[in-house]
C-alpha cells in the first residue's frame, strides 16, 4: 500500500511540494534543533530566509 502513495507523490500534484529541513538554534540553550515543513515549490526561499 505505502508503494502506491509514493507513486501517486510522484505522478500527481505531490511534484509541487518540497520538504524542507532548516536547522536553528536554540537561544536558551545554544543547542541545534531540526524545523521540517513540506511547502510548495515556490515558498522554498521564503522558509529559508524567515526565522
Amino acid at each position: 500500500m505505502a508503494k502506491k502513495v509514493v507513486a501517486t507523490l510522484k505522478t500527481g500534484t505531490g511534484k509541487n511540494f518540497t520538504k524542507c529541513i532548516k536547522m536553528v538554534k536554540s537561544e536558551k540553550t545554544g543547542a541545534y534543533t531540526f524545523k521540517t515543513e513540506v511547502v510548495p515549490n515556490e515558498q522554498i526561499k521564503e522558509f529559508f530566509e524567515k526565522k
